[in-house]
């Protein structure tokens, strides 16, 4: 029996995320709730999904996330791993880095 993924929605400075991860629990700091072991994608070809690398750049290195309660919006146990998005809360649209276009302000 292989371990089991968790996809976990959460809100964190307006913007909806989801993230897979193989460990999820009760926190041992009161009304936190401690994910772990976060996957991603390894992307070895050379298109690359912009969102997947941003969140691997934020979360990479991240051994346990501690999120508020409060901020969590849904747990869920699946089968296999879909795509990590970043949503705007309000919209629901997905948020993109755009590249940077030579000439033009950031």
């Amino acid at each position: 029996m292989s371990k089991p993924l968790y996809k976990v929605t959460f809100l964190n400075a307006g913007k909806v995320y989801e993230l897979y991860a193989r460990q999820v629990a009760s926190g041992a700091l009161w009304g936190f709730t401690e994910v772990r072991d976060l996957v991603f994608d390894v992307n070895a070809g050379v298109v690359v999904d912009p969102t997947e690398e941003r969140l691997r750049d934020e979360f990479g290195q991240t051994r346990v996330l501690h999120l508020p309660m409060q901020s969590i919006v849904r747990i869920e146990e699946v089968e296999r791993k879909g795509t990590s998005t970043i949503r705007d809360a309000g919209t629901g649209e997905k948020v993109v880095t755009p590249f940077p276009m030579p000439g033009k302000p950031r």
